[in-house]
C-alpha cells in the first residue's frame, strides 16, 4: 500500500491530486520552486521540499532534486501529474531505480511514445491510419498548407502553420529552436495541416493484468496556439461506428505498448469523419475531470489502485449526461493572447448548490500571478443531464466569477460558449481562426460600462465620506453646490475612457448622462441602480487605484485616473514596448540600431509561461534603438526598440 505521495509538480494539478491522496488517507508531499514558496499547493501538502531557484529547468525538470525530495520526505511513491517530467521515460525510471513507486505506465511505454514520429511508425504497424509525413526540402504549393511539429513534447510548443512555401524554411527552423529550448529536442517533422479538423481523443486506462477501458471520447477542438481552451465529453456528432473506430484504435495502441496506468489517445477527425492518429499521451490529461465527470469515476484514485498492483473490473461503468470544462487563462485574446501577470486580488466561481462547477484552481486569494509558468488559473467544470444545459451553467457560472486581478479569457469563453456554432457543435481546431475578432470586440453598446463607472465613482464616494465626505448611504447627503462632481475611469485592458458626472442633491446624487438611471442605494463596496425601471446590483471592490464592478450580467475593470495627467507617461511614437514581463530569447539574425525595417517584420523574441512571443515592427522604417539583448529579464512595459521613419533626404 502506498503511504505518502510526492507530486512532481505544481498548481492546480497538484492540489487536484492531493484532494484524492487526503480521501484515500495517503499522505501528501510537494516540490516548490522560490517563485512558488507561497503558493495553494505548498500551503496544502502534509509536506514540502523547496527546490532551488525560478526557471524550470532548475527547479520542476530536475529529476535529481524530485527523487532526492521525495527519500528526504519519505514518500514511497511519485505522482508526476502533467507536463514537466510527466512523459520522461528516464525519470520514471529515476524514481523506480530509488525503490520509489511511480504512478504512472511503464517507463519502456513511455519511451515508445515519447517521439511523435516514432509513435506514428509503431501505430502504422498496428493498422491506424496515420496522416503521412512530409519531406520539407520537398513540400510544393499544392500542398500547403502544412504543419511543422516537435517531435517531443507538447503544449502547442515547437508548432507552425505554415501557409506560404517561402516562409517554411523559416518556421521549420523557428519550430525547431523553440523545441530544442523547451524539450531539450530540437527534431521536428512536416505533416499535411487539415482544414477544419476536430481534435478528438479517447481516455485509455489500463491495470497490470491486461485488462484495457476506453472511457468514451472527448473534443478538444476549441484551442489557441495549438493548445486546448474549451473540452467536452462526450464529443459531440461523432457516428456511432466512427466511436468505435476511436475506440477500437485507441485500446490497440495501448496494448501494442504493454500500457500500463491513464492516458490519451488523440485523433484528428476530418470534416468527412476520417480519423487520423496525431499522438499517445502517456499521462494524466488536463481536461481528465470531463471524463470523471460522465463516468463518475476518480482518475488519480485509480491510478493509485493501479499502482498498488489493484486490477480494473472487466468493464467500466456506463456513462451519463455530458461534462464541459474551460481553461481560465491569465492572458489577454485580443493582443495574441498575451500572458498577463501580476497579483490576483479575488477569485471564486458562484456554487454553494449540489449542481455547483467543479473549479480545478493553482491560485487562490491573494496570490501572484508570475511569469515563469504556465498562465493557467484554473479549471472550471461542468455536468448536466444534457449538452445544452451544460454548456448554458457554464457560461452563467464563469459570467459570475468574481476574478480582481490580470486581464483573464474569461469573455471570450463566455462568449465561445454562446456562439451558434458551438452550441450547434459546429466546431473545428480552427474555430478562433474565423471568429476571434467577433469573440473579443467591444460591445457596440458602452451603456453597460458607463453604469459600471457609475457605481464605481459612488462607492468611491461613499468610502471617502466615512471620512468626513459623503456619507455612505443615502438619506442623509449634504446640500452641496450644483455644481457636477466628476471622476474618470479607463476601461481595461486598455479600452477607452469614460467620465462619470453626477449632481448632489438632499434626496441624493443624480447622474448626469445617463437617462433614465436612479440610485436607490450606496455602500462603499456596492451600488443599486434603477435603470430603465429595473433595479441593479454593482458589488464595487478597489485596490489602489483598480476598481472591480461585478454584476449579473458581466464584470468590468476599470482604472481610476489622475486628474492631471503625468507628461513622463507619454511614449514617443515608433516605441515597442513589452507586452508582458518575460525573458528576451533571440534577437533577429544580423539585426542591428540603423537597420531598415518593413512593416510586420519579426526584430526580437520574448519568452514568457512556457511561449513564445514575436515583436514585430509597427511601420516601415528604420531601427533608431534597439536596447533588448538575449537572456535580460523585462517587465511589462519596458522599452525594446524603437522604429522611426525614413528620412527623406530628396
Amino acid at each position: 500500500m502506498i503511504s505518502s505521495v510526492l507530486v512532481a509538480n505544481r498548481g492546480e494539478i497538484a492540489r487536484r491530486i492531493f484532494r484524492t491522496c487526503r480521501e484515500l488517507g495517503i499522505a501528501t508531499v510537494a516540490v516548490y520552486s522560490d517563485p512558488d514558496a507561497g503558493a495553494p499547493h505548498v500551503r496544502e501538502a502534509d509536506a514540502a521540499v523547496r527546490l532551488p531557484g525560478a526557471a524550470a529547468a532548475d527547479t520542476y525538470l530536475r529529476a535529481d532534486l524530485l527523487v532526492k525530495a521525495a527519500l528526504a520526505a519519505g514518500a514511497d511513491a511519485v505522482h508526476p501529474g502533467y507536463g514537466f517530467l510527466s512523459e520522461n521515460a528516464e525519470f520514471a525510471r529515476a524514481v523506480t531505480a530509488a525503490g520509489l513507486r511511480w504512478i504512472g505506465p511503464p517507463a519502456e511505454a513511455i519511451e515508445a511514445m515519447a517521439s511523435k514520429t516514432r509513435a506514428k511508425e509503431l501505430m502504422a504497424r498496428c493498422g491506424v491510419p496515420l496522416l503521412a509525413p512530409l519531406d520539407p526540402e520537398r513540400v510544393t504549393a499544392e500542398r500547403l498548407p502544412v504543419l511543422v511539429k516537435a517531435a517531443a513534447g507538447g503544449g502547442g510548443r515547437g508548432m507552425r502553420v505554415v501557409r506560404e512555401l517561402a516562409a517554411l524554411p523559416a518556421e521549420v527552423a523557428s519550430a525547431a529552436a523553440e523545441a530544442a529550448a523547451a524539450f531539450g529536442d530540437g527534431e521536428v517533422f512536416v505533416e499535411p495541416y487539415v482544414e477544419r479538423g476536430r481534435h478528438v481523443e479517447v481516455q485509455i486506462l489500463a491495470d497490470a493484468v491486461g485488462t484495457t477501458w476506453a472511457l468514451g471520447t472527448r473534443d478538444c477542438s476549441l484551442q489557441r496556439r495549438h493548445q486546448k481552451v474549451i473540452e467536452e465529453a462526450p464529443a459531440p456528432g461523432l457516428a456511432e461506428e466512427l466511436r468505435e473506430t476511436l475506440h477500437g484504435a485507441a485500446v490497440a495502441a495501448a496494448r501494442a505498448i504493454g500500457y500500463v496506468g491513464a492516458g490519451t489517445v488523440e485523433f484528428l477527425v476530418t470534416a468527412d469523419g476520417r480519423p487520423y492518429f496525431l499522438e499517445m499521451n502517456t499521462r494524466l490529461q488536463v481536461e481528465h475531470p470531463v471524463t470523471e465527470a460522465v463516468f463518475r469515476l476518480d482518475l488519480v484514485a485509480l491510478q493509485l489502485r493501479i499502482a498498488e498492483g489493484e486490477p480494473l473490473p472487466a468493464t467500466p461503468p456506463p456513462p451519463a449526461g455530458h461534462a464541459v470544462e474551460a481553461r481560465l487563462y491569465a492572458e489577454d485574446p485580443a493582443r495574441g493572447w498575451a500572458p498577463q501577470a501580476g497579483p490576483l486580488y479575488a477569485f471564486s466561481v458562484p456554487g454553494g448548490s449540489a449542481a455547483a462547477p467543479r473549479v480545478d484552481a493553482g491560485y487562490a486569494d491573494g496570490d501572484v500571478i508570475g511569469t515563469h509558468y504556465d498562465p493557467m488559473l484554473a479549471k472550471v467544470i461542468v455536468w448536466a443531464p444534457t449538452r445544452a444545459e451544460a454548456v448554458r451553467r457554464l457560461a452563467h457560472a464563469l459570467e459570475r466569477a468574481r476574478i480582481h486581478g490580470p486581464v483573464t479569457n474569461r469573455d471570450l469563453l463566455v462568449r465561445s460558449l454562446r456562439h451558434p456554432d458551438f452550441l450547434a457543435a459546429r466546431v473545428d481546431t480552427g474555430f478562433y481562426g474565423r471568429h476571434l475578432a467577433e469573440l473579443t470586440a467591444p460591445d457596440a453598446d458602452d451603456r453597460p460600462v458607463r453604469l459600471a463607472a457609475l457605481a464605481a465613482a459612488l462607492a468611491d464616494a461613499a468610502g471617502r465620506g466615512r471620512a468626513g465626505g459623503l456619507p455612505a448611504r443615502l438619506g442623509g447627503w449634504r446640500n452641496l453646490p450644483s455644481q457636477p462632481q466628476r471622476r474618470s475611469y479607463r476601461h481595461e485592458p486598455g479600452g477607452d475612457g469614460y467620465e462619470v458626472r453626477y449632481r448632489v442633491t438632499r434626496q441624493g446624487p443624480v447622474p448626469e448622462d445617463l437617462q433614465g438611471v436612479a440610485v436607490v442605494g450606496i455602500a462603499s463596496d456596492g451600488v443599486t441602480l434603477e435603470v430603465d425601471g429595473v433595479v441593479r446590483n454593482f458589488r464595487v471592490s478597489t485596490y489602489g487605484d483598480r476598481v472591480y464592478v461585478d454584476t449579473a450580467t458581466g464584470s468590468y475593470a476599470l482604472t481610476a485616473l489622475p486628474r492631471f495627467p503625468d507628461p513622463e507617461d507619454r511614449v514617443e511614437p515608433g516605441s515597442l514596448l513589452a507586452p508582458m514581463p518575460g525573458a528576451v530569447v533571440r534577437i533577429a539574425e544580423g539585426l542591428a540600431e540603423g537597420d531598415r525595417v518593413t512593416a510586420g517584420q519579426p526584430l526580437l523574441w520574448l519568452e514568457a509561461m512556457k511561449m513564445e512571443h514575436k515583436i514585430t515592427a509597427p511601420a516601415d522604417g528604420v531601427l533608431a534603438a534597439l536596447h533588448a539583448t538575449p537572456g535580460r529579464q523585462v517587465e511589462v512595459g519596458a522599452l525594446l526598440a524603437v522604429v522611426v521613419p525614413e528620412r527623406d533626404e530628396t
